[in-house]
């Protein structure tokens, strides 16, 4: 990744202090609307992701949970899904270190439905990750088993709370086969969830198939949001259920 004034990837939390902003609700601006305003003003992550160069608060969350885990290092394979806009995909390729494009080596993949400004060190391809050609897509890019698989995707919202849960656990279900099919021996699997009671049968393959699973919430996710990630470490290779047995 290319280093802009005061872009470092080595520390996981913000450094410094602001003053507190206070937005006042205009004409134009809702009442909810100042409220975001003021908070992301009021953020330290959002003026650390400012000052280091990053495209969103979101890479903190990634620092966090590799500093907590250790599973980012140089020379690997690596597959951002939900990549927009960039934050994972940058913290990536600081830690992979990918050489020139055909030079072998390491690699960092990413995918979004939404457009992403290209990351040095990346291919990003914007498509539906759902997509039946999706999944052939990302194996052409990779060139090889993947080492990690990464998920910081979430479904559009309809404002219903158990339809928005199913449909993000669905994500998450898809996002663990594709990851089934790429991953490396040893490899790791890293997935946003959100807590709601659907994620027991996802759960229950990671644990079958890793040699660790275990929940984080980073401290860079916002204390009010129930999203929570999954790190599952040391893939086992994908069990097949035995004949007969019954679904989970």
């Amino acid at each position: 990744m290319k280093k802009t004034s005061g872009n470092s990837s080595s520390g996981s939390t913000p450094t410094g202090r602001t003053q507190a902003v206070r937005v006042k609700t205009a004409k134009r601006r809702s009442v909810s609307s100042a409220r975001w305003l003021e908070r992301q003003l009021n953020d330290p992550y959002v003026a650390e992701a400012k000052k280091r160069g990053f495209r969103s608060r979101a890479a903190f969350k990634l620092l966090q949970l590799d500093e907590k885990f250790h599973f980012l290092k140089k020379g690997q394979r690596i597959v951002d899904l939900g990549a927009a806009p960039g934050g994972w995909t940058q913290i990536a390729v600081d830690r992979a270190k990918p050489g020139p494009a055909g030079s072998g080596g390491a690699v960092v993949v990413g995918i979004d439905l939404l457009e992403v400004q290209p990351v040095p060190g990346a291919t990003i391809i914007q498509m539906d990750f759902l997509h039946p050609d999706a999944p052939a897509r990302l194996k052409q890019l990779l060139g090889g088993p993947a080492d990690i698989v990464m998920s910081d995707m979430a479904a559009n919202t309809t404002g219903h709370a158990p339809t928005d849960h199913l449909r993000i656990m669905g994500l998450a279900e898809t996002a663990y086969q594709f990851a089934a099919e790429v991953l490396s021996p040893g490899g790791v699997f890293l997935c946003k969830l959100f807590q709601g009671g659907a994620e027991k049968t996802l759960l229950d393959a990671l644990k079958r198939d890793f040699a660790t699973v275990r929940h984080a919430k980073p401290a860079a996710s916002r204390q009010d949001s129930s999203e929570t990630y999954v790190v599952a470490l040391g893939f086992r290779g994908r069990a097949e259920q035995e004949p007969g047995a019954e679904e989970a």
